[in-house]
């Protein structure tokens, strides 16, 4: 597929451009790259690479995203194109996120409606944007948005969360829920080990939780990088203050990318820590992940304590109708339990 014209950016003096989209802002000379590698500047224009390179396409339970209060038990079609605006040093997902050479992307070629028909022939409702970084592939998503709120869909972001305030705006209007990923609590990791800046993540995350979509966290607990008792408070506290209703979830980490031979695996007594400060910081749902922890998947009510929602592993403990039939309340006592249901 031809390469496509970017959004999102300005025209500067020299056939420079300054890229718009992230939290990067980059000012990008004629024929260079920004720093997600999946745009260029051709001749004082701005254009995206990975329109439309579809490297990953599948049918995922909605909970592997991971989204626990949004339409629990549901599929969504998950999409993914190349490209990351970080470097994260211990990607879990480099294969993708990573491009090496900007000038052979691969991917099969598809168009924002030829996603729509797919999802239409399954029978999903919730189309996901996942797996390497959305925001480099904002062109292809936003039109795949505005396709799916026609045809009466819901759009899902799980996102680094370093969008420009412009593209945030934007996406606000069509992405139904977002998962957005808070790797870490400290300036300098974000800078030199992420490459990104903790700020515009915070920011983004106040954005997003005032706004009307749905909003979880994930915080990837990494050894001797963000698991320290200090920075998992520092973590929790401000989840909480975005609103006690926001799930957060803690997942276990296995060494990969560049931190694949010093690093070790996430301990159960990590994730533990991390749940119970969560808990301890008034959200009122706290979840751990990749390690299938048969309580800590539960969606517990925050009034009388029962098990609302049970879970193994990705798989919600009940049949459709039966999540229905809840109507977003506890079984139990009939206390609402927020989300989308």
């Amino acid at each position: 597929m031809d390469r496509r014209e970017a959004l999102l950016f300005d025209s500067l003096e020299g056939k420079k451009v300054r890229c718009n989209l992230c939290g990067h802002s980059c000012v990008i000379a004629d024929s260079n790259l920004g720093k997600c590698r999946v745009r260029r500047n051709i001749d004082g224009s701005l254009y995206s690479l990975n329109y439309g390179k579809i490297v990953a396409l599948a049918v995922d339970p909605i909970e592997k995203k991971p989204l626990y209060h949004f339409f629990p038990g549901a599929k969504t079609l998950s999409i993914a194109m190349p490209g990351c605006n970080f470097k994260c040093r211990f990607c879990q997902n480099s294969g993708i996120s990573q491009v090496e050479d900007p000038a052979n992307i691969q991917g099969e070629d598809l168009l924002p409606e030829d996603i729509i028909k797919i999802a239409k022939a399954k029978n999903i409702k919730i189309i996901s944007y996942t797996y390497s970084e959305p925001t480099v592939f904002y062109e292809f998503m936003l039109e795949t948005c505005m396709l799916a709120k026609t045809a009466g869909m819901y759009n899902v972001m799980v996102t680094n969360g370093f969008m420009g305030e412009q593209a945030l705006e934007e996406l606000l209007r069509f992405v139904d829920a977002f998962n957005v990923d808070l790797k870490s609590f400290r300036a300098r990791t974000y800078e030199e080990i992420i490459g990104g800046k903790l700020d515009v993540v915070m920011n983004n995350l106040r954005e997003i939780s005032n706004s009307k979509s749905w909003l979880e966290v994930t915080s990837l607990i990494i050894p001797e990088m963000n698991n320290s008792y200090e920075e998992v408070e520092d973590m929790a506290g401000f989840v909480a203050s975005l609103g006690s209703q926001v799930p957060w979830h803690v997942s276990g980490y296995h060494p990969d990318y560049k931190m694949k031979e010093d690093s070790s695996p996430t301990s159960f007594e990590d994730l533990k820590q991390a749940y119970a400060l969560g808990l301890e910081m008034g959200l009122k749902y706290v979840y751990i992940g990749n390690h299938f922890d048969k309580k800590a998947s539960a969606t517990i009510c925050p009034s009388c304590g029962v098990d609302a929602i049970n879970r193994t592993g990705f798989s919600v403990d009940m049949s459709e109708d039966e999540i229905k039939n809840l109507k977003g309340r506890c079984p139990s006592c009939g206390e609402k339990i927020d989300g989308r249901f």
